[in-house]
């Protein structure tokens, strides 16, 4: 059988060979080649044009940690979707949106390189795409970014309450004790980004902003990030109020799945429709996000894969 060796740095070797060889076993699934580490020596074993893919992925693994980028098994994922889309992985996984005692948050995926590219580029971005691709944590990242940075003076995150069927009528609690359930996934990723002690003290000031989409309605957003997020439930009217809120300054981040609709049947979705509506209007940005770039546990992606095949199936039937 066809044989090659690659002689690395004895600090690659030693990242490749850490923890665990969790990293060298990635490796392993994401080639059809044999791959063997003694000391120094990777060696790879298949067809040739089967190592030939295996040595793309060492060499652009190698660079990564070589430029100090810590390594792990999921980093295997975004070189080999870096490669497949002829784009270096560097380019994707430096790219440091925000940076946190310690925490680093960079695009992981083309897809998801993309869509901070246009969050930066353009006054609106449309994030569309199954659960677990990042859209709402990648762009309440964006958001603290601008507004530690000064490129905004306030952050607004808004939520449609309309889900699984519930309404805020039902639930118990006052007025905020009834739209926490709705919110709770903007607090978490807030609280991911900053302390909670300057989160608290944003929200006690008026810098951030946490409400329903009903609580847009007259209102002119002026030097503001504003993220609309599950924009799959709001109407057509909803869509369009929200988005003539835009003020001065302001950018806006809509983000949804449309495979996850919790409307009654009659109502067509209102990020459904805006993607009719404003398809290759001017500073407008639509990014599809799709299974591949599911980076939550690995089964989830199997999970949209399942679902999307089965939706898929319906259809031709």
């Amino acid at each position: 059988m066809p044989r090659r060796t690659l002689t690395l740095d004895n600090s690659v070797a030693a990242e490749l060979a850490g923890s665990g060889d969790t990293v060298l076993r990635a490796l392993r699934q994401k080639t059809s080649s044999k791959v063997h580490l003694r000391g120094n020596q990777l060696t790879l074993e298949g067809e040739e044009k089967e190592m030939a893919q295996a040595a793309k992925l060492v060499d652009e693994v190698v660079e990564l940690i070589e430029s100090g980028h810590e390594v792990g098994p999921e980093t295997l994922d975004s070189v080999d979707d870096a490669i497949g889309s002829s784009v270096k992985a560097a380019s994707i996984l430096e790219d440091v949106i925000w940076q946190h005692r310690g925490k680093k948050i960079a695009p992981k995926t083309v897809r998801q390189k993309e869509y901070i590219d246009s969050i930066r580029d353009n006054t609106v971005t449309f994030g569309i795409g199954p659960a677990g691709t990042g859209k709402t944590f990648l762009a309440v990242a964006t958001a603290a970014a601008a507004l530690v940075e000064g490129s905004v003076q306030r952050i607004i995150l808004t939520r449609p309450a309309v889900e699984a069927g519930e309404s805020l009528g039902f639930l118990p609690g006052d007025l905020q004790a009834k739209v926490d359930p709705y919110l709770r996934p903007l607090f978490d990723a807030l609280y991911d980004m900053l302390d909670p002690d300057r989160v608290n003290g944003f929200f006690d000031r008026g810098v951030i902003e946490v409400a329903p989409l009903a609580f847009m309605r007259g209102r002119t957003l002026n030097d503001a990030f504003i993220i609309l997020d599950e924009a799959q439930n709001t109407t057509p009217e909803q869509m369009k109020m929200f988005l003539t809120r835009l003020g001065f300054n302001s950018r806006m981040v809509v983000t949804g799945d449309v495979t996850q609709i919790d409307l009654p049947r009659d109502r067509r979705s209102g990020l459904v429709v805006v993607t009719e509506i404003l398809a290759g209007v001017e500073d407008v940005e639509f990014v599809h996000f799709g299974g591949e770039d599911v980076v939550r546990h690995r089964l989830v992606q199997r999970i949209v894969a399942a679902y999307t095949r089965h939706a898929e199936n319906r259809e031709r039937r």
